[in-house]
């Protein structure tokens, strides 16, 4: 079933009654049907983030994470404090969120999330610094500097255009090290092992910057939410909402 939320900005996944005690937040280019058997049963809303999603418009500027926290907080609002469950994209908003407004925010469940890079990512080759610095002469075309940035990009990346691609960008060169410190509400981690976007030794790593985190690998699973990760991350959500309103 679907409803707006924030004055209409949102469009949501809802499932069980109002108030919601669960919203969640999809991954990059997924949509709020992913948590469909994660939240089963309970009263959640999983909207599907502008420009983030194929279910929603872009922004009409270019957005960071907290920018979407924003949006995501205003969403929230009107139904008092909820537990986040977020998955990849979703969980650089959903700390944004935590650490800016504690008020609305009970607990975070994350999976997958980029919040720590590891290693500097590796410089441009010269091959391609080169063809930049012709195209900013005016030598080479936009149409052959894309083609060599294609050979070069993500899959995410190459899929994104115009304004989304901006914002693709401004994502992966954020900074999540201080919003991480600010959280203060209780945080669980789950991580495939075999996670080749967010890799399990960088989530770990990012776990140790939250105050109030605990961390587990799930064996065998990947990025995406399905299969084991799946259960683990229903498990994990359900085991903290019984911690914070135990019956």
């Amino acid at each position: 079933m679907l409803t707006s939320l924030a004055d209409g900005r949102l469009l949501a996944e809802k499932t069980g009654a109002t108030p919601p005690v669960v919203f969640a937040l999809h991954g990059w280019q997924r949509s709020g049907i992913d948590f469909a058997h994660i939240v089963e049963g309970l009263d959640a809303v999983a909207p599907n983030l502008p420009g983030a999603s194929p279910a929603a418009e872009p922004p009409t500027e270019v957005w960071g994470s907290p920018e979407y926290a924003d949006l995501v907080a205003d969403a929230i609002r009107p139904f008092g404090p909820v537990v986040i469950v977020a998955h990849s994209f979703g969980g650089r908003v959903a700390v944004h969120l935590a650490a800016k407004y504690p008020e609305l925010v009970r607990g975070l469940v994350l999976t997958g999330v980029p919040l720590l890079r590891l290693q500097s990512p590796p410089r441009a080759s010269l091959g391609y610094r080169v063809f930049k610095r012709l195209a900013a002469l005016g030598l080479v075309s936009q149409a052959r500097l894309e083609a060599e940035r294609r050979k070069r990009g993500s899959a995410d990346y190459n899929a994104a255009q115009g304004i989304v691609r901006d914002i693709f960008v401004t994502l992966v060169n954020e900074d999540y090290r201080d919003a991480m410190a600010k959280v203060t509400v209780p945080v669980r981690m789950v991580w495939g092992e075999n996670d080749t976007s967010a890799p399990a030794d960088a989530g770990r790593a990012a776990s140790q910057l939250i105050p109030d985190a605990r961390f587990r690998v799930v064996d065998g699973a990947g990025h995406l939410l399905e299969g084991h990760l799946e259960t683990a991350v229903r498990h994990d959500l359900l085991e903290l909402l019984l911690e914070i309103d135990p019956q």
